[in-house]
């Protein structure tokens, strides 16, 4: 295996990063891909496959079995992830760019709509992963990518703080209160607002930000107006006089104090468990603060093949019978700390009742929107929301506002 030299230097991990075998029977990934895999392996020829440091091990591994059976040659390009999305949209329609490339869900629509990026036929191994995320890279009724790890926020809670799990919101800022501590609940939100952390107490209202097609896919069609959306800047702004949100916590200050012990709970994910790991810890649901569900945006990560390789039977191979076997979806667990795509590696991961946790919440999360449209919203709903809560504007007029902002960014 040819693997090239250092492309970048640093790695940065983003919140779409942030954002990372199966039962015998779910990890023979062979069922379903018996003839392509056949011409796979008399076919000649390599790939090149871009990687980011943490994953760079785990795929190298699985790149060795592939070559040992194939005959292929796997070139593993080590790239830093931030370059990862736009390198790829630059390079691939020159010819240039890698076979397989790294990547999270999200990126979706931006790839599909500069047509760089190929379907995955997963066949029947698609039964053996999380619901959520096959759905992630589902668009126009085609799967776009090879799904290896989930990653979501939940409710942390401080279990020598509060002993169990709120129901609702109203239940947490009690048994905050109760706690005695500096705050009663922390989760970050700054003057720019943070819709993704925010977005489940949105949900609860009935008020997600698109459209949902039965695929799981997203219909660019605004769905967070409405009743619905005013009575969550409703709550918004009793929640900000109250002061139990403030523009004054930003990521920093939240989980700072969280470690502290000067709160019994934070939203956030698993990013954030290096820097509490002297407290005794549980992952619990976040709770509704309207009627319905709180639901997370759940973020995947996954493998994308090029829409100019000249080999991408031999790429939907790697992917599909080698990057989908419980083995390398523990190795890229192991790598990456999100917990594995595939259930059965899923499973055994959920040993770790912090892992389980997380998943658990995971599973009744909803995929981040994929489609273009989403660069649309994000800068008009996170100050919306900050100048609610501060008490800067009235909540029904300025959500209205967005919304009207949001549409007509739509249509330019």
């Amino acid at each position: 295996m040819r693997r090239s030299i250092l492309i970048a230097s640093a790695l940065v991990t983003t919140l779409a990063l942030s954002a990372c075998g199966s039962s015998e029977d779910a990890g023979d990934t062979t069922e379903g891909t018996e003839e392509s895999t056949a011409e796979a392996t008399e076919a000649t020829g390599s790939l090149t496959v871009w990687v980011d440091e943490t994953r760079e091990t785990a795929v190298e591994s699985a790149a060795e079995a592939f070559e040992s059976e194939t005959g292929a040659e796997v070139e593993i390009v080590l790239k830093n992830f931030e370059d990862i999305r736009s390198d790829f949209i630059a390079q691939v329609p020159t010819g240039e760019g890698p076979d397989v490339t790294v990547g999270a869900h999200d990126w979706l629509g931006e790839l599909i709509t500069n047509g760089v990026v190929a379907p995955v036929e997963l066949g029947a191994t698609a039964d053996g992963f999380e619901d959520v995320a096959v759905e992630a890279f589902t668009a126009d009724g085609a799967v776009y990518g090879m799904p290896y790890a989930i990653e979501n926020i939940a409710l942390i809670r401080n279990t020598e703080l509060a002993d169990s799990a709120p129901a609702t919101w109203d239940d947490a800022i009690s048994m905050g209160e109760d706690a005695d501590t500096k705050y009663p609940f922390l989760i970050q939100t700054g003057t720019e607002g943070d819709p993704y952390t925010y977005y489940p107490f949105q949900t609860s209202f009935g008020a997600p930000v698109f459209e949902q097609n039965e695929d799981g896919s997203y219909a660019p069609e605004l769905a967070m107006g409405g009743d619905a959306g005013t009575a969550y800047a409703q709550w918004l702004a009793e929640q900000g006089e109250a002061g139990t949100l403030t523009t004054d916590i930003t990521y920093d200050i939240a989980v700072e104090a969280f470690a502290k012990g000067q709160s019994p709970f934070i939203v956030g994910g698993p990013w954030m468990l290096e820097q509490f790991a002297d407290l005794d810890l549980a992952i619990d649901p976040i709770p509704a603060a309207g009627d319905e569900a709180a639901q997370p945006f759940v973020g995947v990560q996954g493998f994308y093949v090029s829409a100019q390789s000249e080999n991408a039977l031999l790429a939907n191979d790697f992917l599909v019978n080698y990057l989908s076997t419980e083995e390398a979806q523990t190795a890229l667990f192991e790598a990456g700390g999100r917990p594995p795509a595939l259930t059965a590696a899923a499973d055994a991961a959920s040993s770790d009742p912090i892992v389980a946790g997380f998943r658990e919440v995971g599973a009744e999360a909803v995929p981040m929107p994929s489609i273009p449209e989403m660069g649309s919203v994000w800068a008009f709903w996170g100050v919306t929301e900050a100048n609610i809560i501060a008490g800067k504007a009235d909540p029904a007029k300025a959500w209205d506002k967005m919304i009207s902002d949001i549409e007509g960014a739509l249509d330019s």
